[in-house]
């Protein structure tokens, strides 16, 4: 009985497949929209985690001052760190694989004739360590080197296409303002971060020659610190603002002029965030579904007028209510669940797209997917109940009088 039903629905359908098409309309743009921004949004995701963890595992980052607390808040003013700092918390703190104190100033890189706008860092080794940074090709600072604050330095990809394009930079000589520098090394490159900054503009020298030669004083505006697999970073993240307070003679009760950020709270708040704008826009497109629901019951009940003359006759010669309302029921379902299949491979098409567009991973979400589908098939028993309804209790008399 079910099979004949079936058969019913689909040349009903096909006797007005315009009609047809545009009633289910609604249901592919409906699902197509959520597979769509659920597909990118969960691309987002993984393209954010992705992206800082490549800023390096396990890492924490100490900056002078109380950051930024909430919209509008200043930064608080505090005296810079210490190369002493660094190394107290090296010597002091258990669980750490590598600490890298940091300093920075903008600079004019310059080789012949080329010249590139660029950021430079004086650190030490361990920056590399921190960072899960491989050299594409040279070597690192040397403790010698790091000692005595000699002229070289090591470039991040982007500082070697923009002076040295396709050429061998190692062994070259570059000026950074006034200070001559050899290349001994060149990262591997990572590309953008997730905050759209280009994470390969910099130039690499060692902490003291960047102190003597550049900044001309002893300031330290950071300490990049890698915990040990295994250990705990607010662990580690206690353990280092306990030595802190101390070192900064900071009293019981007065707030920290410093301030440690775990990599892994940014990751989770980042994630958090497009995993709640993904809900609120799926949510958004699903209410197009809603609008394809109408419009499936529009043209039902279309439908039971236009066939009034052919339920009565039905009823007339010993069709039960429940087979009419099966068959107009069927009918619903099978709009709608042919509008779930469209707009599932449209939606994938979509975000297949948009993922090259948008440059994050293209992930298919079985799940997803799945249910887009049934709600469409549960959106045609909703909306369909009600005209197989109106259908199944028609009068045969009235029905077979109307004109």
């Amino acid at each position: 009985m079910l099979w004949e039903t079936l058969l019913l629905a689909i040349r009903a359908i096909r006797r007005n497949v315009l009609r047809s098409t545009l009633t289910i309309l609604g249901i592919v743009i409906g699902v197509a929209a959520v597979i769509t921004m659920v597909t990118l949004g969960k691309g987002a995701t993984i393209q954010v985690a992705s992206e800082i963890g490549n800023l390096g595992s396990n890492m924490l980052q100490v900056r002078p001052g109380q950051g930024f607390r909430g919209p509008g808040g200043a930064r608080s003013e505090a005296s810079m760190f210490k190369i002493e700092d660094a190394e107290a918390i090296k010597d002091q703190v258990t669980g750490l694989e590598a600490v890298a104190p940091l300093a920075s100033k903008g600079a004019q890189a310059i080789y012949g004739n080329e010249n590139w706008s660029t950021v430079v860092y004086g650190t030490t080794d361990e920056y590399l360590q921190v960072r899960d940074w491989l050299l594409e090709g040279g070597r690192s600072f040397t403790p010698s080197e790091l000692h005595s604050g000699k002229a070289v330095c090591i470039i991040g990809a982007t500082v070697k296409k923009e002076l040295f394009g396709g050429a061998n930079p190692l062994g070259a000589s570059i000026r950074l303002g006034k200070l001559s520098c050899e290349v001994i090394g060149v990262l591997e490159s990572k590309g953008a971060s997730a905050f759209g900054s280009d994470q390969d503009d910099f130039v690499l020298i060692p902490l003291r020659t960047f102190q003597r030669r550049i900044a001309g004083n002893t300031d330290v505006s950071a300490v990049m610190l890698s915990a040990l697999s295994g250990v705990p970073t607010e662990k580690v993240q206690k353990d280092v603002e306990q030595l802190l307070r101390e070192r900064r003679r900071i009293s019981v009760g007065e707030d920290d002029d410093f301030h440690v950020r775990d990599m892994k709270e940014i990751v989770s708040t980042l994630t958090g965030t497009t995993r709640v704008l993904t809900a609120l826009l799926g949510a958004v497109a699903a209410v197009s579904l809603l609008v394809g629901g109408i419009g499936i019951m529009n043209i039902m009940l279309v439908s039971v007028t236009e066939r009034t003359r052919e339920i009565g006759t039905r009823l007339a010669i010993g069709a039960l209510e429940r087979e009419v309302l099966l068959q107009f029921l069927v009918e619903a379902v099978v709009l709608s669940l042919f509008g779930g299949l469209f707009g599932v491979i449209l939606g994938l098409s979509a975000a297949a797209f948009g993922s090259k567009l948008l440059h994050v991973p293209f992930i298919i979400n079985p799940g997803i997917m799945a249910l887009a589908f049934l709600f469409s098939g549960a959106v045609g028993v909703i909306f369909g109940y009600f005209p197989a309804r109106q259908a199944a209790r028609l009068d045969p008399i009235e029905a077979l009088r109307h004109e």
